[in-house]
C-alpha cells in the first residue's frame, strides 16, 4: 500500500502539471484582449505605460518564463500556493486566493448539501426499483431516472425558481446576500432550491446504478447459497447483496464530489452564489487568466484527490482489491 500511495501521489503531480501547461498555453492564445489595458482599466494610458504594466507582469517575457511564474505560484506551499504577487485578478487587482476562499464555503455548502440530498434520493428509489422489479415503483423510478437524466440543470433550475419561488413563493429565489453568515442563509432556506436543482440529474444516475448493480448481484451464487441457509429475504438484500452493489457508487460519488468542489457553475450562476463556479465564469468572460489558472488547478487538485481516497476506501471495502 505504501509503494502504492507513493506511485499516485507522483501520478497526481503529474496530472496538475499537465492540467496548468495545457490550460496556460490555451488561454495565452486566445484572442481574450490585452491584460495590460485590463488593468489600467478605464484610465487613459499611452503605449509607454502600457508596456511599463506588462514588464511589471511579465508579458513581455518568452512563455516558457511566463509558465514557471504561474507553476511556481501552484505549488502546495504556504506562502507559495496561488501567491499574491503572481495570481492577482487582472481586472481588479484582487488576489486570487482571497476571491477563491472568500467563495469555497458556498461552493462546499452547494457540493455537500447537494451531495446529501442525491445519496437519500438516488439510493433508496434505486434499492427499491431493484426489489419490487416490474412493478409501479419499479416503472416510476425508470421514470424519474429518465427525466433527471434527460433535463440539463439549467432548465430544472429555472423551472424550480418559476413554480416555487415566482407563483407558490415558498422558498426563497435567487442570490445570498453580501456578508450573511452561511448558517443563516441555510437556515432562511437559500441552499434548498440550489440543492434539489444539482441534486436532481445526480439522483437519477444513482437510481440506475443502483437498480442494476443489485439486480445483477442478487443473481450471484453467493445470493442464492444464502437464501438456501434459510436467512430472510431482508438481510440477504441488505447484508449480502446490497454491499456488494453499493461498492461501484463510492467511486462515483467521489469523483462527483469532487467535481462539484471544483465548482458547480451553471447552478450558481442561475441562482447567483458567489461560489468558486460563479468565480470561473467571471474569470472566463473578463480574460482573468490568473484566476482561471487557480481554479482549474484547484478542481484539478480536488479531483485527483478524490481518485485516490476512493481507492482506498475501495480496497477496504473489496477484500478482493489489493493495492501492491
Amino acid at each position: 500500500m505504501g509503494r502504492y500511495l507513493i506511485r499516485r501521489t507522483l501520478f497526481m503531480i503529474l496530472v496538475l502539471f499537465i492540467v496548468s501547461l495545457f490550460t496556460f498555453i490555451i488561454f495565452m492564445k486566445l484572442p481574450a484582449g490585452d491584460p495590460a489595458r485590463r488593468l489600467a482599466g478605464s484610465r487613459a494610458t499611452t503605449p509607454q505605460e502600457l508596456e511599463t504594466i506588462r514588464h511589471n507582469i511579465g508579458l513581455d517575457e518568452p512563455l516558457l518564463v511566463q509558465y514557471g511564474r504561474f507553476a511556481k505560484g501552484l505549488i502546495p506551499w504556504p506562502g507559495l500556493f496561488l501567491n499574491k504577487q503572481v495570481y492577482f485578478s487582472w481586472a481588479n487587482n484582487v488576489p486570487v486566493s482571497e476571491e477563491i476562499y472568500s467563495r469555497l464555503p458556498y461552493t462546499i455548502t452547494l457540493s455537500l448539501g447537494a451531495a446529501a440530498v442525491f445519496l437519500l434520493v438516488g439510493i433508496p428509489i434505486g434499492i427499491v426499483s431493484a426489489i419490487k422489479r416490474r412493478s409501479f415503483v419499479d416503472r416510476a423510478g425508470m421514470v424519474f431516472a429518465l427525466i433527471g437524466v434527460s433535463a440539463p440543470v439549467f432548465w430544472l433550475a429555472y423551472l424550480m425558481l418559476y413554480f416555487f419561488w415566482f407563483k407558490l413563493a415558498w422558498l426563497p429565489g435567487i442570490g445570498v446576500p453580501p456578508g450573511e453568515s452561511m448558517v443563516k442563509s441555510i437556515a432562511l432556506g437559500r441552499f434548498i432550491l440550489p440543492w434539489l436543482a444539482l441534486a436532481f440529474t445526480f439522483a437519477a444516475f444513482y437510481t440506475r446504478m443502483i437498480r442494476g448493480n443489485l439486480l445483477e448481484t442478487m443473481s450471484e451464487d453467493y445470493i442464492r447459497t444464502a437464501r438456501a441457509k434459510g436467512l430472510s429475504e431482508r438481510r440477504v438484500i441488505f447484508k449480502h447483496g446490497l454491499r456488494a452493489a453499493l461498492t461501484p457508487v463510492v467511486t462515483m460519488f467521489g469523483l462527483d464530489v469532487a467535481t462539484l468542489l471544483g465548482g458547480a457553475v451553471i447552478t450558481e450562476t442561475v441562482f447567483n452564489i458567489p461560489g468558486i463556479g460563479q468565480y470561473t465564469l467571471l474569470s472566463i468572460f473578463g480574460g482573468n487568466f490568473p484566476g482561471v489558472m487557480g481554479v482549474t488547478v484547484l478542481a484539478a487538485f480536488f479531483i485527483v484527490i478524490a481518485n485516490l481516497l476512493v481507492d482506498v476506501v475501495y480496497a477496504f471495502l473489496d477484500p478482493r482489491v489489493r493495492y501492491t
